[in-house]
């Protein structure tokens, strides 16, 4: 090899890598945003681009212009660059790059940056299918739903700084735009907390406002808590009402969640006595929004995991419907045991559903769907057969299945009053087959009570019989003071005399001509035991005689022996006669 071609050897290798740097060899930097690539409109951001120690400027480069954005030098200690926007506007939104200049040449661009500005449309609303309570390990459809037609919804999870999914958009029959993500498994070891934004496609770095923060509660396997109210389910607007989670575990904080709401409120337990650990949700003062299916969760400080649901509370706000039913009962508001009982529930407008609620119960109230009735509607609830456990006031209202938890006016109260024992549990009202002993017992004492009243009532007329035929007979001897008789005394022939009754005969001159006596006795009307006597002339009635007998009373004055008198009858039985001849 000759000196001339070793010189020109050497020469080509110390070029050759100095020209690959001049031609953009060097690595690319790193370009991200402070506090993230998601911007509300108004706020400030920091994009920052690092590369070599050797770097002396560094270079932001934006999509859709020729020349760089800005240009900075780089920090201490040399290997990053600081670009600072204070007021981030629509133009600040799009695709950025960066790259560096240092003594060897120029550096390969950065990936992409996407810088997304939020706040240019109304917000969309974010919800859980069927509810934001997750069993660990399970899934979960997110659901963002707009009125807007936005062609594409995003979703974000707190923490992360670029979005999870981006999704087409849909429209169903509802008239919403609306976007499905199934998020899981989920896990208590992460906090799971999303909200989601809509944009169109011609301007995909101006997104909408975003929605309401929603979180997933992972609800693991512990023992679940009660949720209850002091007040009835049934509640008027304005009215004040409280609901209370309580446990006997000892829970460090609870959660409430009303069906389809976007929050869950949270509290810190508190003990409102000992073994019991719980939370007071206030609700008041109450307005329609309040009607609902409530369920509440207990969790420990040191676990992201909650409890088991507790059982649904239906709250049910009343005066939400123009119409107000009527309540009747039939047989009738006073009813015995056992009876078969109906409250018929009545309105003149709409309503398809229809409710009855007891005063005091704690029971939800019950519901009936309404049946048309020749111009109005109505529902019949039966209790058959009646106990006295079902006494009680009673109101009835009516709803719309679309909005069940919305009911009209109450109707006027009605009192039902079951007679029997209070203290003897009746039978259930949906097993009938249950009664029959107890109304077998109840018939039989029943018909007792009946037979001991006939026998009483028949007892006491027989004494007041024998009574009045004791005063019909004659005083015994041992009586000392005899009631006042007639001219008649059982005991002696004359007596007996005056007992019968007193016929005379008044003749005329003629013999022909006879006269007939006709008593009346007292007891037909004549006060004084007068005898009328009529004398009438068998063939010629000229010549007619009446005779008029006024028959006085007989006193007895002596207290002789009742055989004396009855051998001596009284002399003068004071016997006055009028006659009168037409």
């Amino acid at each position: 090899m000759t000196p001339t071609l070793t010189t020109l050897l050497l020469l080509g290798l110390s070029v050759g890598p100095r020209t690959r740097a001049q031609a953009g060899a060097l690595p690319a930097p790193s370009l991200w945003a402070e506090p993230g690539s998601v911007v509300p409109w108004g706020s400030a951001v920091t994009i920052w681009c690092q590369g070599i120690l050797e770097a002396h400027e560094f270079h932001l480069d934006k999509d859709g212009h020729s020349m760089p954005w800005d240009r900075q030098r780089p920090l201490e200690p040399g290997n990053k660059a600081k670009f600072s926007i204070t007021y981030v506007r629509e133009q600040y939104a799009g695709r950025y790059h960066c790259s560096y200049q240092s003594s060897t040449g120029s550096s390969e661009r950065s990936d992409p940056l996407e810088l997304v500005v939020t706040g240019f449309h109304a917000e969309p609303t974010l919800s859980a299918l069927p509810n934001p309570m997750v069993t660990s390990g399970g899934k979960v459809t997110l659901q963002c739903t707009s009125w807007m037609g936005f062609h594409r919804f995003v979703l974000m999870k707190e923490g992360e700084p670029r979005p999870v999914w981006t999704l087409d958009s849909q429209e169903p029959t509802s008239r919403q735009f609306q976007a499905l993500f199934l998020v899981g498994p989920v896990t208590p070891r992460a906090r799971w907390t999303f909200r989601c934004h809509g944009f169109f496609n011609n301007t995909p770095q101006l997104w909408s406002q975003p929605s309401d923060p929603l979180e997933l509660l992972v609800s693991g396997v512990s023992r679940k808590p009660s949720l209850l109210t002091q007040q009835s389910p049934v509640v008027t607007p304005g009215q004040r009402l409280t609901l209370q989670c309580r446990s006997d575990v000892g829970y460090d904080r609870f959660a409430l969640y009303k069906e389809a709401a976007r929050d869950l409120p949270q509290h810190l337990s508190l003990q409102p006595q000992a073994g019991l650990s719980g939370a007071d949700f206030p609700l008041g003062p109450v307005s329609s929004s309040h009607g609902g299916r409530y369920t509440c969760y207990g969790g420990h400080n040191l676990s992201s995991e909650w409890s088991a649901p507790s059982d649904p509370l239906d709250i049910l706000v009343t005066g939400q419907l123009l119409s107000t039913p009527s309540l009747s009962v039939q047989p009738g508001p006073m009813v015995a045991s056992g009876e078969n009982v109906t409250l018929l529930c009545q309105s003149w407008s709409f309503v398809d559903t229809f409710l009855l609620s007891k005063e005091g119960a704690a029971d939800p109230p019950l519901r009936l769907r309404s049946k048309y009735r020749v111009g109005h509607y109505q529902a019949k609830f039966s209790m058959s057969p009646v106990t006295s456990a079902q006494g009680g006031t009673y109101r009835c209202y009516g709803s719309y299945s679309t909005s069940p938890h919305l009911l009209s006016h109450p109707s006027d109260p009605l009192e039902l009053q079951v007679s029997g024992s209070s203290g003897e549990p009746g039978p259930p009202a949906t097993d009938p087959s249950s009664t029959a002993g107890p109304n077998r017992y109840l018939y039989v004492l029943i018909g007792a009570a009946g037979a001991f009243v006939l026998l009483l009532c028949l007892l006491v007329v027989l004494l007041v019989r024998r009574r009045r035929q004791g005063k019909g007979r004659k005083p015994g001897a041992a009586d000392p003071e005899p009631q006042d008789r007639g001219l008649q005394d059982s005991s002696g022939p004359a007596a007996a005399t005056q007992e019968e009754t007193l016929y005379a005969a008044v003749q005329d001159a003629q013999p022909e001509e006879g006269v007939e006596l006709d008593q009346r006795d007292a007891e037909d009307g004549d006060p004084q035991g007068t005898t009328y006597a009529q004398a009438a002339a068998s063939d010629a009635p000229p010549d007619v005689t009446y005779a008029q007998l006024n028959r006085l009373t007989l006193r007895r004055e002596t207290s002789a022996p009742h055989s004396s008198q009855a051998r001596k009858p009284p002399a003068e039985p004071s016997v006055y006669a009028a006659l009168a001849i037409r």
